[in-house]
């Protein structure tokens, strides 16, 4: 289904049409029995630019390095029942509509903006984001309360619990939760601060898949595992569903702990591909065995022919310093055999920063982070682009190889009840791994609102 909008102002003006409903209060969250349907609403408007930056040369898949601006758009509704004890069932039908820089996707490792591989273009699409089932089974270690919110039911949970989740839905929906840097609505934007960007995980070109993902819980400790679709061809929308032969497993292991009364969490996560899929090895005899062709995807495209595998390994850690203050770090590193399957250009990641409360200055619904991001290539990957290849999304035509670093800022400032408005600011340094190009001053204005 698609709405006709070609007005850039028409979703912003929409946006703030949903979120004046945030105004109004919705009923008690918290009745004693807990809820057994409720029905939770967001709309983020993200207005981003950068000025003109210098470039000594472009290719296919740079970004354009003239003035350029770009904007997402989306409103969604999270709605959930609850059928028997222990059961709950979601459906998120999402609108979305967007822009991104340089007409394409392109030209960046770590993008700027977290919502843009949802949104297709200046007509309003309606899609179906989410549709599963989530089953819960006690096992005796005492309950804690849980407050209503997007896909979950207040009520109550058992603190030593197995979870299993099946249907449609993120595999970041369960793995690489942080509380200081997760959500590209209410956080960090670019996508190396909200997880891993060399975390190749699989989804559809939209971020989501069709699978299973169960929790464990025992004390301080938790356990999670899942396998999940990928797309039938790399980074494409169809999702393939044969699960027995290309899929993406993951695993992760998490610990809790008092740092100084403070609380903190370590976790652990490994994850493993199965797809047709290039390497970057292959490709690159491709090129060399065909001089003056088109570097783009047809050597990619050409050295596709055989199942591949893929894998990774990360450490996640959040910390809070202080009532007012958290930390976090991320750090992952990729085989960087293989063309990307499902996610972006990096094969090895590391950002870190920290999250910052209001209530040091007398605004506690604010919220101000910083951070830092570097991505780099594998030997492999870097060798295919200084050679003239393109991949799904980078290749300038040649490469002057460095890591590219991203140093981000915001301020989360809160309007009123449900309503936040953000300013943030990126400064990228060689964008795309290539010192010959840039660096990119990217200033963001974000808009949310839920209820």
């Amino acid at each position: 289904m698609r709405f006709q909008l070609t007005d850039l102002a028409t979703p912003f003006r929409l946006a703030i049409l949903l979120g004046g409903l945030a105004i109004w209060p919705c009923g008690d969250a918290h009745a004693a029995d807990g809820d057994n349907a409720a029905a939770h609403f967001q709309t983020t408007y993200n207005w981003q630019k950068h000025p003109a930056f210098s470039a000594a040369y472009s290719g296919p898949n740079s970004i354009t390095p003239g003035a350029e601006e770009m904007f997402t758009f989306s409103a969604t509704a999270y709605l959930g029942v609850r059928p028997w004890r222990g059961g709950e069932i979601y459906f998120n039908p999402e609108a979305v509509e967007g822009v991104p820089f340089s007409t394409n996707l392109i030209g960046l490792g770590g993008f700027t903006n977290g919502e843009i591989t949802r949104a297709g273009g200046r007509n309003i699409t309606l899609y179906q984001q989410r549709l599963f089932l989530r089953q819960t089974w006690d096992n005796g270690g005492g309950s804690e309360p849980v407050e209503s919110g997007p896909n979950q039911l207040a009520g109550s949970i058992d603190k030593n619990r197995f979870v299993l989740n099946v249907g449609n839905f993120s595999t970041l929906d369960v793995l690489d939760p942080n509380t200081y840097a997760k959500d590209p609505r209410t956080q960090f934007m670019n996508w190396g601060n909200w997880t891993y960007s060399s975390y190749d995980y699989a989804a559809d070109a939209r971020g989501f898949g069709w699978g299973l993902a169960a929790e464990w819980y025992r004390d301080d400790w938790a356990l999670r595992v899942a396998r999940m679709s990928g797309p039938k061809e790399p980074n494409g929308l169809p999702a393939d569903l044969d699960l027995n032969i290309h899929y993406g497993d993951q695993v992760e292991v998490e610990h809790a702990h008092n740092l100084h009364g403070h609380p903190g969490k370590v976790r652990v996560l490994g994850w493993r591909n199965r797809a047709k899929l290039a390497t970057f090895k292959d490709a690159l005899d491709w090129l060399n065995a065909h001089p003056g062709s088109y570097a783009g995807p047809d050597a990619l495209v050409a050295t596709r022919y055989t199942e591949q595998i893929k894998y990774g390994l990360g450490i996640n850690i959040e910390q809070e310093i202080d009532d007012s203050i958290g930390f976090f770090l991320r750090a992952m590193r990729a085989d960087g055999r293989t063309e990307t399957h499902a996610f972006t250009e990096v094969d090895a990641s590391l950002s870190t920063g920290f999250a910052i409360k209001g209530t040091i200055w007398g605004r506690g619904e604010d919220t101000a982070g910083i951070a830092y991001a570097q991505n780099s290539l594998s030997n492999d990957r870097r060798r295919f682009l200084e050679a003239g290849g393109t991949s799904f999304f980078i290749g300038d035509g040649g490469l002057n190889y460095r890591p590219e670093i991203i140093f981000e800022s915001y301020y989360s400032m809160h309007l009123y009840k449900n309503i936040w408005l953000t300013p943030d600011y990126q400064h990228i340094q060689n964008p795309a791994y290539n010192a010959d190009r840039g660096p990119i001053n990217v200033f963001a204005a974000r808009f949310h609102a839920e209820f």
